[in-house]
């Protein structure tokens, strides 16, 4: 996992974050072990949009196909301790009466132990699973300096662009909250990932419910493990194909795999 350098700025609103913390909550200290809900929504015109290699007769034909049903939401959860997290679908719905795309729920966790540097996914492409075990490669982040609040953390931004999804993200980090996990399979940045940006609101997931507490069987993932299991390495070779091959048929590629 790679470590940061961070700028002197950085630093010094973390003291004064942390004080105030400190401060405001004395009985409870820092968050150090919880679960945090996030809201997941997707817009499928502006996944569509960001696809650089459709036409943008494509692109329009999506739009006024899905018009005000370009959105769908739904929620994740993120179980931390200190030196771990796990990372899954929620089986809670946004809205009671809401169907929503349960039918494209799929085998899938992200665990990490930043402990031990390693990490145990389980990730579907084209319907096949891959058990993924290898060691902790978090993304190269470039430090912004906005912030805001999220959840009711201060929070500052980092970017990165991922060349083989296409996709530019933006990361919300809480400067409260020293740990390097997030949700998906986002890492690496000083203060616990709160909210990411896609492509400019292709998808943006944000904690909305934050609960700290001491886990159980939460981190646990299942006993019996179905797919194959892959290294980092593998699972990003047939990724790229994947990919490469929609842009070839000029198909949108996120059909395929999680977006």
């Amino acid at each position: 996992m790679q470590k940061h350098k961070l700028p002197l700025l950085i630093c010094l609103i973390f003291g004064i974050s942390l004080s105030v913390n400190a401060q405001t909550t004395p009985e409870s200290g820092p968050l150090t072990e919880g679960t945090i809900r996030y809201l997941v929504t997707h817009n499928w015109t502006k996944k569509m949009a960001a696809l650089t290699y459709l036409s943008k007769q494509r692109k329009e034909r999506v739009s006024y196909m899905y018009g005000k049903n370009a959105e769908w939401s739904e929620y994740t959860l993120l179980h931390f301790t200190p030196t771990e997290t796990h990372y899954l679908d929620s089986e809670e719905r946004v809205n009671a009466d809401d169907m929503g795309y349960s039918w494209r729920r799929e085998t899938f966790w992200v665990k990490r132990d930043f402990a031990k540097n390693t990490t145990s996914d389980a990730l579907v492409l084209q319907g096949k699973t891959y058990l993924v075990q290898d060691s902790i490669r978090c993304q190269d982040w470039k430090i912004l300096n906005d912030m805001k609040e999220v959840a009711g953390h201060l929070c500052m931004n980092a970017s990165w662009q991922d060349t083989v999804k296409q996709q530019k993200i933006v990361a919300w980090f809480a400067l409260d909250i020293p740990h390097s996990g997030g949700p998906e399979r986002l890492c690496g940045l000083p203060g616990l990932i709160l909210e990411v940006d896609v492509n400019d609101g292709a998808m943006i997931i944000t904690a909305n419910r934050i609960e700290p507490k001491k886990l159980t069987t939460e981190l646990d993932l299942p006993k019996k493990q179905k797919g194959k299991k892959s290294t980092e390495a593998d699972y990003q070779k047939a990724l790229f194909k994947l990919i490469q091959e929609n842009i070839k048929e000029e198909q949108p590629y996120f059909w395929d795999i999680r977006y």
